[in-house]
């Protein structure tokens, strides 16, 4: 048989079986309905509310207290800095022959040390008498 003689075989078959599924079934039918269901749906309505003129009021006022108690901070410590600089310690410098460290970039993996000029703290007398007796375990 040809493929030609096959296809006019098969398909008034296919084409009545199709039909009886769709309408006799009813599945055509159901198909319809469900789609028009889901056009008809209910529809989703996003509302955003308007921002309250009384909680935009508020957060003014909590901004204005906030900037206000900074300039008085700000205020209290310029005078406490006026008074400590001129009047107190007789005039002396406190900081006369010292010099501001220096900043150096610490390289990645590198323990931060410090200066290397730097002696260090001498702590063989923290254990008393125990650095005798560790001299004598060499």
């Amino acid at each position: 048989m040809k493929k030609n003689d096959l296809k006019q075989l098969i398909k008034p078959l296919v084409k009545e079986c199709i039909h009886e599924v769709l309408l006799e079934e009813g599945l055509l039918s159901t198909v319809v309905a469900e789609v028009t269901k889901g056009l008809s749906g209910d529809l989703i309505v996003e509302r955003q509310q308007k921002p309250d003129p009384q909680l935009f009021n508020e957060d003014m006022q909590v901004q204005r207290k906030s900037q206000e108690t900074r300039v008085k901070l700000q205020e209290h410590r310029q005078k406490l800095m006026d008074s400590i600089g001129g009047s107190s310690y007789n005039g002396v410098d406190l900081f006369e022959g010292t010099q501001p460290m220096k900043n150096r970039e610490s390289q990645s993996g590198a323990p931060d040390l410090g200066d290397p000029r730097d002696a260090g703290v001498d702590i063989s007398s923290i254990l008393g008498n125990a650095s005798h007796i560790w001299q004598s375990i060499k």
